[in-house]
Parts: C-alpha cells; structure tokens; sequence
C-alpha cells in the first residue's frame, strides 16, 4: 500500500490496525546467553500472535539476529535480508521492539527508516511509541535514536573502565592464544613444549643473529610448526620477538578506538604504550636476552626504512618484482650474499626463501648474468635502435602524465559543490529555527574549512599539471643520453631497464647448470633465453609468442 495513502487514511481517522497491511517483524539480541536467547523466542512468540490477532493484517514470517550488536548493520544478515526483501515489495510494515533494535547508530536508524519509507514500507518502534507512517515520525526518531546512540558511547566507557579494574586487580587481558603461554580465567601459565620455540627463536634472533626469514626455516627444518602444522608465518615471529609478555612484562594501550561507533582504531606510537614489569606474567625468555633482541630488530628496522625511503630506491633494483617463478607464479627476492670472495647480488623466488629448496626447485639467479642476458638482447636488437629509444621516449613522456589531474580536479569540484549544497541547507535549517545560531555556525565554519582545504588542494593540482609538461629541449637532451645508454659501454642503467623490461619468467625446466628464461619487453615480440653456467654461454631466440618448449637457435 502506498505511504501517501496509509497517512490520508490515518488523517480520516482509520486506525493501523485497520488497514489491509502485510506486516512482519524484526527481533534481536546483543548477546548469545541462554537469558538473552529466551528474551529472542519471547519477542517471536509475542510479534506473531500479534500480527496473526488483527483480522486485516496479512503475516509474513519475522527476521531474526542472535548475538549481533546493533552498533552496525553490516555483519546482520537477517535484517540486510529483510531491507532487499522490503525493497522487492514482499510485505508493507515492520514491528520491532525499540529504536536499539533496528540501529545504535542515529546515521543508521534514520537512513534505513528514510530508505523503508522511499520503497513504501513504515515501521512500528513499539517502546518508543513511533510510528514511521506517521507525519511527525522523523523527528521524533532523531531524538530518540539520538538517545540510543549516546548509550553505545556510554557502554563503551564502562568497558574501558572494567579493563583497567580488570589489570588492577592482576587479571591479563587480551590474546587467549598467546604462544609459550595457557590462559585460564584471565591467568597466563607457561606452557612449556611451546615455551621451548620461544626461547629458540630469541636465540636464533639475537644470539645468532639469525633473519626472520631463516629463523622459520630453521624452525621447520627442526620439526617446530605452528599449530595449524604449517611453517611459523614471519608476522607471528615478529609478534613473538616484540611482545613485552615473554619477558614478563604488562604492555598495553598499543591501540586507541577513535570512533566507539565504527570501533576504528589507530596504532599508537611506542612512547604512549603502558608498559610495566608485571608478577602476574611469568617470563619465557630474561630481559637481558628479550632487551638484545628488540634492540637489534629496531636498529634493522630503521635501517630498512633509511633504505626505502631514499629517492632512489625504486629504480636503485631494475629486476624488483620483474623476474617471476613460472611453478609458483611468485617474484623473486633480492639478496646479497657474502663470502670471501666479496658480495654477489642473487635473486631468488620468494617460496624458497620461506620454505627452503625441498617447497621450489627454481635456481637462483645472479645480477651479473641477468644484465648480460639484457645486453645479449639489445646487441640483437642493434638495427632497430631508433625505434628503441623512441619506444622509451614515449615511456618518459607518459611518467609526469601518469596522474590524472583532470579528473582529481573533477572530484574536488564536485566535492565542493557538495559542501555548497550543505551549507545552503543549514542555512535553510537555521531560518527555519530547526537549529540555533551557535550550531548554525560552528557547523558552517566547519563546512568553510573543508572548502578552503580543498580550493587549495585543487590550486596545487592545477600548478602540478603545469609543471608536468616537458619541453622540446628537454627530450632532445633525454634522446641523447638514451642513446649513450643503449650502448651499454659501462654497465645497465637502471631506470632505464625498469623503463623497458616488462618482466623475466624463470621456466620450470631450468637447472642450477641451465636456466631457461622468457623474457617480455615493453614493445616487440617475446624472448627466449638458455644460459649455460659452465660454460657462461647464452642462447637467443626471438618469438612472435611465446610457445610450449620452441627450438632454441644458438648463435
């Protein structure tokens, strides 16, 4: 039945319970108890009888949630499945109990209401007395929807505090699956078979001085694995290495919830975590050896990010994320290796850095023969230089346009426009007197600011796009050295090959004697490639497409 009809209807003076309406329900509960599941079979019991009482009413079968909290409707799925079933016309009217049933959330309650009355279905808050068919519905629903709201916020503080009586009184929150340790009605004792991996992997770390990823190697090779069987994930040796606990150690107010609606939270800086020695936590590891072992991954830590964030460091590797395993379809990692003879730069897939030679048989590859192979093939590409280098000409030319600004500088206006037709409306809103004058303009500076920080945003684009232009000198300069570079008198450049190597396919059938490699560039047709190690000779053939197992050509 149309919306418009129901209220003229009403406005007659005909009561809801009057009107031929297919009726159904909504029932929920926070929590999976046995009082709360009673509370759940109550509220079905009492909407049916009442629904099938009325002679003029049709019922359609309820929508149920168990042990779902109303802070959000996305993990709800009766009640999703109710709103597209609401939308597909299947019945007119809902019945539930309260406004906290529906949504705890204000943004909720009132969009999914709005979204109801647009499909011509009303709903019935039986507690609060608020019928959505009805004219004056939507504000009263602000304010008590408001209500419910304010009461999530309010659990939310009562949480925190139960948390921190909790810690006072020596009781350890957090993860009941902790490795090393049993937890029992929030008391941590050593669970010694998983104990002795956890003393293993701080020696291996900060006595050997051992890598995370040779540690879990090591591990498996010695028969320790996780408790699914399967080799120690690198994230859980990390959580291992930095968790204050092993070393008998309180630590918390890692994490802070910005948003008790959202429940999103940020990580907080090492400075601001609550951390103290704690008699409740019995140590796996000492403090000395726990200390060690963070001081050294700290300092690796920074080394890494001093590493990743010079200028260079994308193209200081022209073969990152280029060389694939065909067997796995994984990339290759760089690493040097050490010895008396000097440092090697080696790639390797990434299965075998985690799991060892026995999970992936592709050999490794080294710096030196990947850039002769390169060279090898530019060499046989000596008569179309030109097109070469106008090939990488056309790359260069697209990197400052790789960004598209016209359309970033289209959002930003249709943002802007947005905010405009906001600012109309409170404008509305505040000579209508739905909003006082301090509202009015605290929301309206707000609005001001967004503005200015996106006409900003939007000049900065704008300059951007202009510098991104180059000039004609400018590629006749880029010409030349192209052409220098393409000689490859000294060595590979690096930018260059990142430019132009599309990417190294490693075949299944290469050796640790003989490496079968298909080679893509970023114009012409495909590359096969056989190196022989013994006798440091390589073996090139062009290909149209790339083809089971092609007759390779020997020059």
């Amino acid at each position: 039945m149309n919306v418009l009809r129901i209220r003229s209807e009403m406005r007659n003076g005909r009561s809801l319970f009057d009107l031929p309406l297919r009726v159904t329900f909504y029932a929920r509960v926070s929590t999976d108890k046995d009082e709360q599941i009673n509370s759940l079979e109550n509220q079905v019991q009492y909407y049916t009888e009442l629904i099938r009482s009325k002679p003029n009413w049709t019922y359609i079968e309820g929508y149920v949630d168990e042990g779902i909290s109303g802070t959000s409707t996305k993990k709800r799925n009766s009640f999703n499945r109710m709103i597209r079933d609401a939308k597909a016309g299947r019945f007119d009217f809902i019945i539930t109990k309260e406004i906290s049933r529906f949504s705890r959330s204000t943004l909720d309650s009132i969009q999914y209401t709005q979204e109801l009355l647009e499909h011509n279905v009303g709903v019935l808050f039986q507690n609060d007395n608020i019928n959505t068919l009805d004219s004056d519905s939507e504000f009263r629903l602000v304010v008590m929807a408001g209500v419910a709201q304010d009461e999530v916020r309010k659990l939310s503080e009562r949480l925190k505090f139960g948390f921190r009586q909790a810690i006072k009184n020596g009781h350890v929150l957090g993860n009941d699956k902790l490795w090393g340790y049993d937890k029992k009605d929030c008391i941590l004792t050593i669970n010694e078979g998983e104990a002795q991996i956890v003393r293993r992997i701080f020696d291996l770390y900060a006595n050997q001085q051992i890598g995370i990823r040779r540690i879990s190697q090591t591990l498996l090779g010695e028969g320790f694995t996780s408790r699914r069987g399967n080799a120690f994930n690198v994230l859980t040796i990390r959580h291992i290495l930095c968790n204050p606990k092993y070393k008998g150690w309180y630590c918390a107010n890692k994490s802070q919830t910005v948003d008790y609606r959202s429940k999103r939270k940020v990580f907080l800086d090492e400075s601001e975590w609550v951390i103290y020695p704690d008699p409740s936590i019995p140590a796996i590891v000492s403090e000395e050896l726990w200390d060690r072992a963070n001081a050294l991954y700290r300092r690796r830590s920074e080394q890494m990010r001093r590493h990743q964030s010079g200028a260079e460091f994308h193209n200081r590797y022209p073969y990152s994320g280029k060389i694939i395993c065909e067997e796995h379809g994984t990339s290759f990692h760089r690493q040097v290796l050490k010895s008396a003879k000097g440092e090697k730069e080696v790639w390797q897939c990434r299965v075998y850095r985690s799991r060892g030679r026995a999970a992936c048989a592709a050999p490794q590859l080294c710096t030196a023969e990947l850039n002769w192979t390169m060279v090898g093939i530019f060499d046989r590409l000596l008569p179309d230089r030109q097109t070469i280098v106008e090939a990488v000409e056309a790359v260069l030319k697209a990197v400052p346009n790789e960004r598209n600004y016209a359309q970033d500088i289209c959002r930003i206006e249709k943002d802007l426009s947005s905010l405009r037709a906001k600012k109309d409306r409170l404008l509305e809103m505040s000579i209508e007197g739905v909003i006082d004058l301090a509202e009015f303009k605290g929301r309206n500076d707000g609005f001001n600011d967004q503005v200015r920080l996106l006409e900003e945003k939007r000049a900065a684009l704008r300059a951007e796009e202009e510098k991104g232009t180059r000039t004609e000198a400018q590629m006749e300069e880029i010409h030349a050295v192209l052409e220098e570079e393409l000689s490859f008198r000294d060595s590979v450049n690096s930018a260059l090959m990142a430019a132009i190597l599309e990417k190294i396919v490693v075949k299944k059938n290469s050796t640790k004697e003989e490496i079968h490699l298909d080679i893509y560039l970023k114009f012409g047709g495909p590359w096969r490639v056989v190196f022989q190690r013994e006798k440091s000779s390589f073996c090139f053939t062009r290909l149209k497409s790339i083809m089971p197992r092609p007759e390779i050509k020997t020059t």
